[in-house]
């Protein structure tokens, strides 16, 4: 039947015994209609279109994937949830990095290579098409495109940048490019900025690490041993990391006096210097990629800060939001340090049950170096001192703060700041903008918030950019801090918004599963009640292969990495809602994990894999999967297209059970009111001409198995084609809202991998034994009362 006529009705449901006069009518509609699925047609047999379910290019989506509400659509009106990797960790650093050279030689770099050479490609592409994963972050650095000087731009990277992106329709495969950083640059000990970005504000990169500000012993190959561990995210309140993202967002405000001469001879603030550079840098990756089908977006910078802005006290930063561990100077400790006075800062170490705590103080740049070059903008003299934010008293010796709320409100004005409002929001419509002219308004545009913050609620429709993707990212921050998983986890994210600590705590693999899922949801909600029905990808979620020591590597028992995986699956799964993992590193070896800064969050290994004369190409050859470390919690199946909405999907990973709901858009149903990933709007849709789902099954699961597939209508048909890894269904019930149901199963199912436990499961003999004897205690006490 169809539904009313499309000017009454957002949606158009096409039904056996409408098919053919719809179809007639819909070929012929406005350029502006969706075209029309062949599963249109009375006559299709499911799995007669040549697509996969994970096939993201025109040909498997009839056109472009395009955003609406809170979900992607293909050209037929179906949601499509998109899944794969950020491509590549590796790219943060460039092929020809050399630990003990660093950071010498900063303008010959080179990233051309950076994820894989191209002659790599067939085999990387392959593989991640065979595991389902075909939606690509793919990771870009500032240094990579213009890290000679200012204005100078690598061709040969950009020209690789073009191949290597123009083969991804080839596989099925959509990217967004991520502009990536952290703490600022590697020269401050983290990636993304070029050398000269620091030099330009008047830092000496010789002199960084001697100063304290900055920790470089990470991007020089260490962070592997004990002491180093998970030092590296310290740095974003270090002098370098905190003075460059404040000179970047709010330096008119802030830094009004620093001015640096731009290639045509003028004199412009550091702000505008920076910005504009930035600007120009992703133009140029705009016009070198921006025509591309491969393209699906951008996202203008990987985990922004704000540095010093909002800053309320010199004296000390926010133990719940900042991590203290190692040496951690205050701002006003920074500022003396980077200008040469030996000074004592605390040492923090790990603990419990607070992750860290202050156990001791030491002397930092004994030798009184400074960080400031004496050719530089500032003449030696710190940047902060210089703007009357602190003075050196020669009398007593000793730094006074002048200014302790310089960074909370407006120097000249006096009026409170707002780095959201003030800086980001205004800067992302400005690059969006900028981008655009070179892409057009159908590429999409990906941002996100400050890490570990909820979408904040003054992100409001007109702050916001055409066709925005919100792109928020999601860590268990207690794993990554202690590198362990294991049977209990904790809520951080509600502790550091305090949460009472007992409801914080979860057991066993259950409780992972709901610790992570309340997680996610609470960041997915937040998105859609700030940001309005926007689309929600989470860019980076991942587990460490490192856990436990590293065991896994000695033992070959990866069941902990296994498991903490699966929660974090599970918790997505249910949220409804894609995501990149972090990440598939081409590079990763056992002994040198992603090498940068100690990390190892790479699945795949280069030292496990076959080598490519040995591969074989097919999405079902399993030679691929060689080099793959947990592979059954990553390779799961999912509803890739849905010829309606997606409403629920569980997969259970140790029997390869899934179920899938999903309903008929109608576009009489009522608001839901509060967003809820557990009812996403029915209404609203556009026109839905197609009937065909399509579920990505991955062959890993059904080789040598038969799918059980259960509680479809009587009237739907279906087929799945282990070849194309797809369970293609077709509905036959088109009336509004009607809901569909399928669940799979396996025969023989799998062995299970480990015990989904909990705490009743565990310890519930005991809890009730204990009962009984208080029970008991009790009835004796009361029958003693009673004589």
């Amino acid at each position: 039947m169809l539904s009313r006529s499309t000017s009454e009705a957002s949606f158009i449901l096409i039904g056996p015994d409408a098919a053919e006069s719809l179809s007639g009518s819909l070929k012929n509609a406005r350029e502006d209609k969706p075209k029309v699925h062949s599963s249109a047609e009375a006559t299709y047999r499911p799995g007669s279109s040549p697509s996969h379910a994970h096939d993201w290019s025109a040909a498997g989506t009839g056109g472009l994937l395009t955003a609406h509400g809170r979900h992607f659509i293909d050209a037929y009106g179906r949601v499509c949830n998109l899944r794969g990797v950020n491509l590549s960790g590796c790219s943060k650093t460039p092929v020809n990095d050399d630990h003990d050279l660093f950071p010498v030689h900063s303008s010959s770099v080179t990233f051309v290579g950076r994820p894989f050479p191209l002659e790599e490609a067939h085999e990387h592409l392959s593989r991640l098409r065979r595991w389902g994963l075909t939606f690509i972050r793919f990771i870009v650095t500032w240094e990579a495109v213009e890290h000679t000087g200012p204005g100078i731009y690598d061709t040969d990277y950009l020209e690789y940048l073009r191949k290597v992106l123009s083969l991804l329709p080839n596989y099925g495969m959509t990217a967004f490019i991520a502009m990536h950083q952290d703490v600022w640059s590697r020269y401050s000990g983290g990636s993304g900025a070029p050398s000269w970005t620091l030099e330009v504000v008047g830092f000496d990169l010789m002199s960084l690490e001697e100063t304290g500000a900055a920790w470089l012993v990470g991007v020089k190959g260490g962070g592997h041993v004990e002491v180093e561990r998970g030092i590296w995210p310290c740095g974003y309140q270090k002098l370098a990391a905190s003075t460059m993202a404040t000179c970047f967002w709010a330096g008119d405000t802030f830094a009004p006096k620093l001015k640096i001469k731009s290639n045509d001879g003028s004199e412009v603030t550091v702000q505008q210097f920076l910005q504009n550079a930035f600007l120009n840098m992703w133009e140029v990756v705009a016009r070198t990629v921006g025509d591309l089908p491969g393209v699906l977006g951008f996202e203008i910078m990987n985990e922004p800060h704000r540095g010093y802005v909002q800053l309320p006290s010199l004296h000390e930063f926010d133990y719940n939001s900042d991590l203290h561990l190692s040496y951690v100077p205050t701002a006003f400790q920074s500022f003396l340090l980077g200008a040469g006075h030996p000074t004592s800062v605390g040492h923090w170490t790990r603990s419990f049950p607070m992750p860290t705590r202050l156990t001791s103080e030491g002397v930092l740049n004994p030798d009184g170096k400074k960080a400031w070059r004496e050719d530089g903008p500032t003449e030696s003299k710190c940047l902060w001192e210089m703007h009357g934010v602190w003075g050196w008293d020669r009398s007593k010796k000793e730094g006074v703060v002048l200014r302790e709320n310089y960074f909370t409100k407006h120097p000249m004005t006096n009026q409170k700041i707002d780095w959201y409002t003030d800086f980001y929001y205004p800067f992302v419509q400005k690059w969006s903008d900028r981008v655009r002219k070179f892409t057009g308004n159908e590429k999409l545009v990906f941002v996100e918030p400050i890490p570990n913050e909820f979408c904040p609620s003054s992100w409001t429709s007109e702050r916001q950019p055409t066709s925005l993707v919100y792109a928020p990212h999601w860590y268990d921050l207690n794993a990554l801090f202690a590198k362990a998983f294991g049977n209990f986890t904790v809520n951080v994210q509600g502790l550091s918004r305090g949460m009472f600590p007992l409801k914080a705590f979860y057991w066993g693999h259950k409780g992972a599963r709901d610790n992570f899922f309340v997680q996610i949801k609470n960041i997915v909600e937040a998105g859609y009640k700030s940001l309005g029905e926007k689309p929600v990808v989470i860019g980076e979620c991942g587990i460490p292969m490192d856990l436990n020591k590293g065991e896994a590597f000695r033992s070959e028992d990866w069941t902990s990495q296994l498991k903490m995986m699966d929660a974090m699956m599970s918790a997505l799964e249910r949220c409804m809602i894609g995501f990149t993992l972090w990440n598939y590193n081409p590079s990763n070896t056992d002994q040198l994990g992603d090498d940068w800064n100690g990390e190892n969050f790479s699945w795949f290994s280069r030292s496990r894999a076959l080598p490519a004369s040995l591969l074989s190409y097919e999405q079902t050859s399993p030679t691929l999967d060689n080099g793959g470390r947990i592979l059954p919690s990553i390779v799961r199946p999912y509803p890739a297209k849905t010829a309606g909405i997606p409403l629920k999907f569980e997969y259970e990973m140790n029997t390869g059970a899934f179920t899938f709901e999903w309903s008929n858009p109608n576009a009489s149903a009522p608001s839901t009111g509060t967003p809820s990933i557990f009812s996403p709007p029915l209404g609203g849709h556009p026109i839905l001409a197609a009937r065909e789902t399509e579920i990505y099954v991955p062959s890993a699961l059904a080789q040598g198995r038969k799918l059980v597939v259960e509680d479809l209508d009587s009237n739907d048909r279906y087929v799945y084609d282990e070849s194309r890894q797809t369970l293609f269904i077709v509905t036959g019930d088109t009336d509004p809202g009607a809901k569909h149901r399928v669940s799979v199963t396996l025969r023989p199912p799998l062995t299970p991998a480990f015990e989904v436990n909990d705490f009743m499961s565990d310890f519930g003999a005991q809890v009730m034994a204990v009962g009984v004897v208080v029970f008991a205690f009790f009835a004796y006490i009361f029958a003693t009362y009673l004589r």
